[in-house]
């Protein structure tokens, strides 16, 4: 599925694009998915606007924006179960993370066309730290993407930087690390856009008349430990690939409800 030199690419620059990972047949299966989590959560207490707050933006831009963003999607639809751990996906990440791959979690954004909310650049690595940084995610893009309809930016090698100081838990000093100083990193419908959990990245608000809808699986070495008790959920540790070395390394904590 890829080549030695893509995996180089990766572990210089922090990312890698995939092109064709699925097919058309797939990204549509994830679109009719997407389309049912969102009407199904829209009939319950748990629907809302997942859109980013802070100074990246004047209030007045931030209240018109817009982001639906559910986590743990392969919970809902199967499709997405099947994306996780389909052949190709697993084909790559045996590369880049090795032969022993676990799924972390999964997560929709859904930026609707003209007013689909922006993600500041950020490290995803405060939000679940890890002891070796073999955490990545794999952005399944459901759309053609591009900076119109707000296409993933990265900072290319700015995962050899560590862990970088954020607003909250959130994202980075905007002054300092503005949009425009990202690599657009535009996509057709079944690319998929791998980067290490340290690299920066963000994305600009969807400007175009079309949906911007992406897929994120975030996956890691099952060897490699969390190093805070947080982003622990029931059902955590699907492995993908290989076999996890560790019969087990914690009890994640749950409530039914």
């Amino acid at each position: 599925m890829i080549k030695a030199e893509d995996v180089q690419f990766y572990k210089d620059n922090g990312y890698l694009l995939v092109r064709g990972l699925f097919s058309a047949e797939e990204v549509e299966q994830m679109r009719e998915a997407v389309a049912g989590i969102i009407a199904r959560a829209a009939q319950t207490k748990y629907d809302g606007n997942a859109t980013w707050q802070g100074d990246y933006l004047p209030p007045e831009e931030l209240k018109k924006l817009v982001l639906k963003g559910f986590h743990d999607v392969h919970y809902h639809d199967a499709s997405f179960t099947r994306a996780a751990v389909h052949p190709n996906m697993a084909a790559v990440l045996s590369q880049l993370i090795g032969p022993n791959v676990q799924l972390h979690h999964s997560k929709m954004l859904v930026k609707p066309p003209e007013k689909g909310a922006a993600f500041p650049l950020h490290q995803d690595t405060p939000y679940f730290p890890h002891a070796d940084h073999s955490m990545l995610a794999a952005s399944v893009h459901l759309d053609d993407s591009d900076m119109e309809n707000g296409c993933l930016c990265v900072i290319p090698g700015s995962h050899k930087q560590g862990l970088l100081p954020h607003v909250g838990r959130y994202y980075l000093d905007h002054r300092e690390y503005p949009l425009s100083a990202a690599t657009p990193c535009p996509a057709s419908a079944g690319d998929v856009l791998f980067f290490n959990y340290l690299t920066i990245h963000g994305s600009d608000v969807n400007r175009s008349q079309r949906n911007r809808r992406n897929v994120l699986f975030q996956y890691r070495d099952p060897t490699d430990l969390p190093t805070e008790n947080v982003h622990v959920n029931w059902g955590q540790g699907l492995m993908v690939c290989g076999e996890n070395p560790i019969y087990k390394a914690y009890q994640p904590e749950y409530q039914l409800k």
